[in-house]
């Protein structure tokens, strides 16, 4: 089966082909990071405007560049949410259109479920059963996962994802957009040790998150110092910190509560260097392996789209008729296909 992904859910436009029997054909990406950088964030009407500028010029490229036919293709994937409804609209209407125009059939995809299985693209796929940490700008969760579809929350932020605080932290430093990764790069060359910020909710039981505390945190310590370059770099480092620390606390705290050895990392925060050291040196002391996507399909793409579409349609799910969009979709209400 060869399936076509649309991923349109919020700042970046992505296409991919993929085949159930030969694995991924081709993948592209646009990003809108420009188009923002100078608002300090996503407008979603400029979002929404961008993609319908980019989707189909994007879609001739890759058949183009895949020399693929359109006869080919079996389904189109799309990503239904959760996002920015107007940005979700544009890649829905196009997968709908394309699909009935082509007389085959349009899968809509849960775009946490796409981030969730992206490590089952790499070479060596984790097998299920597997904690999955989901961390992106707009969620941060821990799932059980025992199949496509089978999913337990375990935890989740109850304020601020963790990438949200990335940025959010990051504008206050006066980085640039996007924040998370300047922060990252600003944090390599702060002090270890001289500022030390609290690892939220690790003092007692459960696997929720809070990362809003970290921001007050950050802003009263940036008051209190002389705010020179060096000063901003030792912030960047003790937030940072905080964060992949809290992350790796509820991660082992997950894995011994289910007693699961098997750890998936994924989202825009998996692709975060500290975080990823951390995780694999603390797998090589408990004894647990970890995954993650590589570094290209850690962002929204629509490989991961194209992935789990093709999952659920070789699963005989059957593919619906009309536009389905839901800008807010808890990952808990999926079924296996």
């Amino acid at each position: 089966m060869k399936v076509l992904g649309i991923e349109t859910s919020c700042d970046e436009t992505g296409v991919a082909l993929y085949d159930s029997e030969q694995g991924l054909l081709a993948h592209t990406l646009y990003s809108q990071v420009a188009i923002h950088a100078e608002y300090g964030g996503v407008v979603p009407e400029l979002a929404s405007r961008d993609h319908i500028r980019k989707l189909v010029p994007l879609l001739r490229s890759l058949l183009s560049d895949s020399q693929t036919r359109r006869e080919e293709i079996d389904a189109i994937a799309y990503t239904a949410g959760p996002g920015l409804i107007g940005a979700l609209m544009v890649g829905a209407s196009v997968a709908r259109s394309l699909a009935w125009a082509w007389g085959i059939r349009a899968m809509p995809v849960h775009h946490m479920e796409g981030h969730l299985l992206a490590p089952l693209l790499e070479p060596d796929p984790p097998p299920f059963p597997f904690i999955a940490l989901l961390v992106s700008g707009g969620h941060t969760l821990l799932v059980r996962v025992d199949g496509i579809g089978a999913y337990q929350t375990l935890g989740e932020s109850v304020d601020d994802a963790a990438g949200e605080a990335f940025d959010k932290t990051a504008k206050m430093l006066g980085l640039g957009y996007p924040g998370g990764p300047a922060l990252a790069r600003l944090a390599e060359g702060g002090t270890p040790g001289r500022f030390v910020f609290p690892r939220p909710m690790t003092d007692r039981p459960g696997l929720d998150f809070s990362f809003s505390g970290l921001k007050t945190h950050t802003l009263t310590t940036l008051a209190q110092s002389p705010g020179t370059a060096h000063d901003k770099a030792d912030v960047a480092h003790a937030f940072q910190e905080a964060v992949v620390d809290t992350l790796l606390i509820k991660c082992r705290r997950a894995l011994k509560q289910t007693g699961l050895k098997r750890l998936v990392a994924a989202g825009g925060v998996s692709a975060n260097r500290l975080m990823r050291e951390k995780l694999e040196r603390a797998g090589a002391q408990d004894g647990f392996t970890v995954h993650f996507p590589r570094m290209e399909f850690c962002t929204d793409n629509g490989a991961m789209i194209a992935f789990a579409g093709c999952q659920r349609l070789l699963g005989e799910q059957s593919a619906q008729a009309d536009v389905f969009v839901r800008p807010r979709w808890p990952l808990d209400e999926l079924s296996p296909p």
